[in-house]
């Protein structure tokens, strides 16, 4: 077939077929990525599929489909610009690229530099979530409360080491940079980047002091100095906690293990404390089987110890006061307020059963504690 002579045009140094044949190969780029990106992830997949179990093809094909179309971008954009000819400025040095050519090449390869890093990345998602599947298939408490801790830790870790070699190759490869030189030169200055980072390095070695110590893990209620949170996640530089007003605070990792730290979560038992004061016509008699209905009421409680105490403890002019204390064996703060309802009912039950009376004017109440 013929081509039309108008396509031999010239055009700033290149015929009008030229530019058509690089249309034509952006086009066909960006109508075959998608099922190209879906046909690379199945093939990654099939390769991998005896280590994968617990993990659908459609969970590896949605982390990867943007890089891989990214990079798939990158191809076609490279081989259509690479059809093209590129005139030589007036003043250009022979045998030297023009350096509209030198910028476009410089621009691909670190596209295709930042796009592997990517992948990369993506694909360090999805082992991991291979590895958090498996884990959940182990039934013991304390392995689960150390892949929840260490998963997240170990994926951050990895991803920076990542980033660090994408860098370097990108130093290397497109910038011309003497890596090797460059990294001589950070063993010098190393003392000054270690000073002005002593607060980062501080916490970075905080974090490996938690997942090895472990005094807590994800999902624990702690409380370190005045702040107090459930654990949503242990990064690199800080914790994150979840507080009782469900704010997200943000904590450094030495804050979390150079202060008193109490992991609420590992109590056996929550405990109830508080005085009932009692005015002074309810009776001796009526007193003591209050306290014996009601000491018996909490015994009967399933998630109530037996070591439960209700006293006499004083008299005053506000009344007679009753000290009551008892434990719950419970590390849910919602249960633990169930029950503590559930015997305060009890409580006044067993006043009003044998006809005693509150008294009108108390002090101040003592507080509770859990």
């Amino acid at each position: 077939m013929e081509i039309p002579a108008f396509l031999h045009r010239e055009v700033i140094g290149n015929e009008l077929l030229d530019y058509l044949l690089a249309a034509i190969i952006m086009l066909l780029g960006a109508a075959l990525n998608r099922l190209l990106s879906r046909l690379l992830s199945k093939g990654l997949f099939r390769l991998t599929k005896r280590y994968t179990a617990g993990v659908s093809e459609s969970e590896l094909h949605d982390l990867l489909i943007q890089p891989l179309g990214a990079l798939l971008f990158l191809v076609s954009f490279y081989l259509a610009f690479s059809v093209l000819r590129y005139p030589m400025p007036p003043l250009a040095v022979k045998g030297v690229e023009p350096w509209p050519k030198v910028a476009l090449l410089g621009l691909f390869h670190l596209g295709v530099i930042a796009t592997v890093v990517w992948v990369i990345m993506r694909l360090v998602d999805f082992a991991l979530l291979v590895v958090q599947r498996r884990a959940e298939l182990v039934t013991t408490a304390g392995t689960r409360r150390l892949d929840s801790q260490f998963l997240p830790f170990a994926k951050d870790l990895l991803k920076v080491f990542i980033v660090v070699i994408g860098l370097l190759v990108a130093l290397g490869q497109v910038f011309g940079v003497n890596v090797t030189a460059l990294i001589g030169g950070l063993g010098i200055g190393g003392l000054a980047v270690a000073f002005a980072a002593k607060e980062s390095l501080e916490n970075l070695l905080a974090s490996f002091t938690i997942f090895l110590d472990q005094p807590f893990g994800v999902g624990d209620l702690v409380t370190a100095g005045s702040v107090s949170g459930t654990v949503e996640k242990i990064g690199f530089r800080s914790t994150r906690l979840r507080t009782a007003e469900k704010s997200y605070l943000t904590v450094p990792n030495k804050s979390m293990i150079d202060k008193p730290l109490d992991n609420l979560s590992l109590r056996t038992a929550r405990r109830v404390g508080f005085t009932l004061y009692f005015d002074q016509k309810t009776t001796s008699d009526q007193l003591q089987a209050i306290i014996r209905e009601a000491v018996a009421a909490m015994k009967e409680h399933p998630l109530v110890t037996d070591d439960v105490q209700m006293k006499f403890n004083a008299i005053s002019p506000a009344g007679k006061e009753v000290t009551v204390q008892y434990f719950v064996e419970t590390s849910s703060y919602d249960e633990y307020l169930d029950v503590k309802e559930s015997l305060n009912y009890r409580l006044i039950e067993a006043v009003e059963h044998q006809g005693g009376s509150f008294a009108l004017a108390t002090p101040a109440p003592v507080a509770a504690t859990a």
